[in-house]
């Protein structure tokens, strides 16, 4: 059974900003996170992914940010699909079929009169 809770992006911003604008006061920004994790009832955890996502995202750390990782994840997927559809083609392709104005073979029986050009 999943039992994670989903929090509205408005819910994880103020978060966040309680926790960056709370940090000068506390000892450390983890006494923050802990302090102000327990008003909206997250878990201190889940607060402190936020806070280094919103970190990695205004660029003070190194990371990816949200926008570059979901449009690697789109490219990915795009990737996925467009591997599928040549493999697709590829055993398509592999198919014994007629070049494009290739006439089929004439058995061996076939009458006199059929190879006359009209």
């Amino acid at each position: 059974m999943n039992t994670s809770k989903r929090y509205s992006p408005e819910v994880r911003e103020r978060a966040v900003r309680m926790v960056l604008d709370n940090a000068g006061e506390c000892d450390s920004q983890w006494a923050a996170i802990r302090s102000i994790s327990e008003k909206p009832g997250c878990d201190r955890e889940t607060l402190r992914r936020w806070v280094r996502q919103a970190e990695t995202d205004a660029d003070p750390r190194e990371g990816q940010t949200s926008e570059t990782r979901d449009r690697i994840k789109k490219l990915e997927r795009e990737n996925r699909e467009l591997k599928r559809a040549n493999e697709i083609l590829r055993k398509a392709s592999a198919r014994p079929t007629l070049r494009a104005g290739a006439r089929p073979r004439r058995s061996s029986t076939a009458d006199e009169s059929d190879r006359a050009v009209h």
